[in-house]
Formats: structure tokens, C-alpha cells, sequence
């Protein structure tokens, strides 16, 4: 069963930028392994990882730059910046508050 887009869409930011945190890459295998971690559940679709890359980009969270492979097409490398760790440190932090307060909030208490 393939997980709600809906439920994930609000943390596409920390969602690249933990894959970030782990090492410089591009999109195809950021989204890759989106999709080995989640079993196959989730995959974030091209334009809404390009549009991330873009708004995180302008926000001085990652840089860009081309890499410089032999073979094959030309890919575009992003990496995390000071400002994006910090960015996920908070986000990391706003998500165990708002995880604690979705499951008070749904907890069905007997009468």
C-alpha cells in the first residue's frame, strides 16, 4: 500500500535535505533512494524534487554544481550548505513536536 501524498507533501524540505546530510547527489538517486527507504511506498514526483531543489536553492540551503562524468549525461549535483543543516536540525525538531501532537490528537480514549 503506497502512502498518501498528502500525509509527506508539507516535509519534501526535510526529506531532501536529510538525504543531503548523508552526502553530496542528484536528483535521480536522491529520489531512488526515497524509494529504497520507503519500500517502495513513496517516490516524490519530478517536479515537485526539481521545484524543492529550486525554492532550497534560493533559500541558500544547498548549492549546485555539474559533475564531471566521463560517460553518460551531464548530471547536476546539490549539496547541503551551513544554513540547510541548520534548517534541518529545526525542521527535525518542529517534526517530533508535531508527531507528538498528531498522536494525542488521534488516540481514542475510552469513556
Amino acid at each position: 500500500m503506497s502512502i498518501a501524498s498528502d500525509l509527506i507533501r508539507g516535509h519534501t524540505q526535510t526529506i531532501i535535505l536529510a538525504r543531503l546530510m548523508a552526502g553530496d547527489n542528484y536528483g535521480y538517486e536522491i529520489n531512488k533512494s526515497i524509494q529504497q527507504r520507503t519500500g517502495g511506498q513513496y517516490e516524490l514526483k519530478e517536479a515537485t524534487l526539481y521545484t524543492a531543489f529550486r525554492r532550497l536553492e534560493s533559500e541558500g540551503q544547498i548549492t549546485s554544481y555539474w559533475g564531471d562524468e566521463k560517460t553518460g549525461a551531464r548530471r547536476r549535483y546539490y549539496s547541503i550548505t551551513a544554513s540547510g543543516r541548520e534548517a534541518y536540525k529545526d525542521l527535525i525538531s518542529e517534526w517530533g513536536r508535531v508527531s507528538e501532537m498528531i498522536a494525542k490528537l488521534i488516540k481514542v480514549e475510552e469513556k
